[in-house]
């Protein structure tokens, strides 16, 4: 417990002093996110916050993880170097989705081929057991590809990423602890630590965006403790077996990776690439029901520990039934929010004849006369 207390202060220590740092720099060479339709700040915001959280996860970790003793971590680190310098490279000069997706594929190889990071079984999943090699080989890819994803498009709101991000770790942490698989509570909890520190400068009206370098970065160590857990939670050699855990995995992480699973299967059916931005994440969502940032950020939160609670409690159905019935709530929430959000759009207007007329209230941002110039220094 010592050793978790310790790294944790120590990556929350490093990423508290590096982020104003990071302010100060980029508000010296004005390297700003630049708002515009899509976004929901209206101010210019330094996006790269990922300096600070990388720094303090790293230098934590490699301070309290015994490399002799975990070989693998090496690759989990060389993983992580590899989706940093990929998304601080898009924060400053913005990349391609193509080469994003390049950078992401030599990491998820990395953590599959040399960290023995993926999925050889679907643990009883659709009545799938052990999977054949190019079968598990694929899902692993996709797996990795899709949660290194998914916190990156949960991070359009103050705070939302991070929050999410500092929730489970927390919880995979706290299983890995209670197993005594140490490397893996030590990843987790530094990785907690640096996000705690950064959620200071990151609630709204927030001061930095973590940017891609910190987004995709929190989704790389989440694919690794997801895939680890779902791995290690049907051991017989661990004091803490889950017999579901494949559905609870996916509970950890349903707030983030069930919206980017959605938003990929719309964007695909309406012949886009899967990587095309829009407004229909989930947080977009709520925003539009009426929902201010830190309102949005709490809803999220609150949702994501629920569905964590019902998969626990539920986990003797196994991860079939509890698969669906988590699936099933979310998408009831889900169409919920789409029909308050069509309501909230129409409204009555009186006209000066005296007879009514329905019409579409729109949101319209307005930029300051200083976020123009500053956009335009640019």
């Amino acid at each position: 417990m010592l050793d978790i207390l310790l790294t944790a202060s120590v990556s929350f220590i490093i990423t508290f002093l590096a982020i104003p740092v990071v302010i100060q720099i980029a508000e010296q060479k004005k390297l700003y996110d630049i708002p515009d339709e899509r976004k929901v700040h209206t101010r210019l915001v330094a996006s790269l916050g990922g300096i600070g959280i990388f720094a303090g996860f790293l230098l934590a970790s490699l301070l309290s993880i015994q490399g002799y003793l975990n070989p693998e971590f090496q690759y989990f680190f060389a993983a992580a170097l590899v989706v940093f310098f990929v998304g601080l490279k898009d924060d400053i000069m913005i990349l391609s989705a193509t080469k994003k997706f390049i950078g992401q594929l030599i990491a998820a190889s990395i953590l599959i081929h040399l960290g023995g990071i993926k999925l050889d079984s679907m643990y009883g999943l659709f009545g799938f057991e052990q999977l054949p090699e190019g079968f598990s080989l694929a899902l692993s890819y996709l797996t990795i590809i899709v949660i290194i994803n998914s916190f990156n498009l949960i991070d359009g709101v103050d705070g939302l990423a991070s929050s999410l991000g500092i929730l489970t770790m927390i919880v995979f942490g706290s299983y890995f602890f209670a197993i005594e698989y140490q490397a893996y509570a030590l990843l987790a909890f530094a990785m907690a630590g640096s996000l705690v520190a950064f959620i200071i400068f990151n609630h709204h009206p927030a001061k930095i965006f973590m940017g891609d370098s910190g987004s995709l970065m929190i989704g790389l160590i989440n694919a690794v403790l997801v895939i680890k857990f779902i791995n290690v939670a049907h051991s017989p050699f661990v004091e803490v077996q889950i017999p579901a855990a494949v559905a609870i995995g996916f509970a950890i992480l349903i707030v983030p990776l069930l919206d980017t699973l959605r938003v990929f299967s719309i964007r695909i059916a309406s012949g886009r690439s899967p990587f095309t931005p829009d407004r229909n994440h989930v947080h977009h969502l709520l925003l539009d029901n009426g929902l201010s940032h830190a309102a949005v950020t709490f809803t999220c939160v609150a949702i994501n520990v629920c569905f964590i609670v019902m998969a626990w409690l539920g986990r003797s159905l196994g991860s079939n039934y509890l698969l669906l019935i988590l699936v099933s709530l979310a998408f009831i929430g889900i169409g919920l929010l789409y029909y308050n959000k069509n309501r909230r759009k129409m409204v009555v207007a009186k006209r000066l004849d005296g007879a009514t007329e329905l019409k579409r209230a729109s949101r319209v941002v307005t930029l300051t006369k200083e976020t123009k110039q500053l956009a335009d220094n640019n």
